[in-house]
Formats: structure tokens, sequence, C-alpha cells
């Protein structure tokens, strides 16, 4: 197949190389989710793509740049659907637990949408090296940046323990991964709602927030 890259690179040069990009990612997508990351050689990957080895290096460094890349994007899409979900209209009006209730529903839609994505997200990046570990702490603090925020609007609105909820966010933000992966390695997929429910549940908890009804 990657005989074939020579033919495809006939248009403009920026098109080509966000062609092969995308192939990249999404036979890094079928392979990391399916077969796994460690069982998936660089030459597989390029393979499935139908780029030579050279375009991957290129682009993406190696196939461990592949796989942050992935990561990247899927977990780009949970946030801004999240941040979506806090935009929609009459979302100030709501309680702090319907306020969590559609964060948590949007995100886990997003990222729990393919169950190849959910696997490379929340499985196949642990432990790998310490380069990827890196960036999974970096999105980490992103979200509880994020998070903390929520925190403390809750705070302002009486809803939450008048308290500096950043430890247990950071604390929530390392348990939410924890609860992904364990869905994602599940047989018998839970639905979204399932899981965000039980995130839910677990960010009133630690809100010292009651929970409504």
């Amino acid at each position: 197949m990657a005989d074939s890259w020579t033919v495809q690179r006939t248009g403009p040069g920026d098109v080509a190389r966000t062609q092969a990009r995308e192939q990249l990612l999404e036979a890094a997508r079928e392979l990391y989710g399916i077969n796994g990351y460690r069982e998936t050689a660089e030459h597989d990957v390029c393979e499935a793509a139908g780029v030579p080895v050279e375009v991957l290096r290129q682009e993406y460094g190696s196939r461990e740049g592949l796989l942050i890349a992935l990561h990247n994007r899927v977990t780009t899409t949970g946030l801004r659907a999240a941040e979506s979900a806090l935009l929609t209209e009459g979302i100030e009006e709501c309680s702090i637990e319907e306020r969590v209730r559609r964060l948590f529903d949007a995100y886990v839609e997003a990222v729990t949408r393919d169950p190849r994505e959910a696997r490379v997200t929340f499985v196949e990046v642990l432990g790998v090296s310490a380069v990827v570990d890196e960036h999974c702490k970096l999105w980490r603090a992103l979200w509880t940046e994020f998070l903390t925020g929520e925190a403390e609007r809750a705070v302002d609105r009486g809803e939450a323990e008048d308290r500096d909820h950043r430890v247990d966010v950071m604390v929530m933000v390392g348990t939410v991964h924890e609860l992904m992966a364990h869905h994602a390695r599940r047989c018998r997929r839970a639905r979204p709602g399932e899981v965000s429910g039980e995130l839910t549940q677990l960010a009133l908890s630690m809100l010292g927030s009651q929970r409504s009804g």
C-alpha cells in the first residue's frame, strides 16, 4: 500500500501532508485501539495508512508521537464538548448537580463514541514512556484548572463547601481517568449515561454538595 504514496502526492504539498497525517491517525486508531499499542509495529501502522515509514517519522517522529497525537485529538474533543455543554442556554440557572451532570454527559459521550478511541485514550497510553506520561500529566493539569473553576463557581453560589477544592479536583481528575480506563477495558461496554452518572456522584461527593431528589 505504501507504494501508492508517490501517486497520492500529486496535489499541493500541504494537502498531501494533511492527507498523510489523517491516514496515519486513522490507522493508529484502528490498530492501537483494537490490537493495542505495544502489539503494533511502526511498519504495521504505515502499511495500514498506505504511506512510507519516512512519512510517519517526518509527521509524528515515531509511533509514540502518533499515539500522543491521537490521544491529544480525542481529549481535545472531550474538553470542547464539556465547554460547549457549559455554554448552552439556561445553564447558569441550573443547579450544581445538573451542571456537573451535563458536563460529564457531554464529555463521556464525546470520548467513548468510538470504543477504539476510548481504549487508546484511557488504556493504551498507560506506562508507555516518560514522554507519554508527561503528555498525560499536562492534560490532567488542564482538566484540574477547568474543573477547579467549576468548583469555585459552586462555592460562590453556596452549592459546595467553602474551602479550597484544588486538591479534591486533582484527586477527582485522576479518579475520572481510572474509571474511564476501567470501563474501556470491560467486554460489556457501559452506556455513556451510566458512566457520567458515576462521575457526577463522585464530583458532588468531593465538593461536599448534596444531590437533589
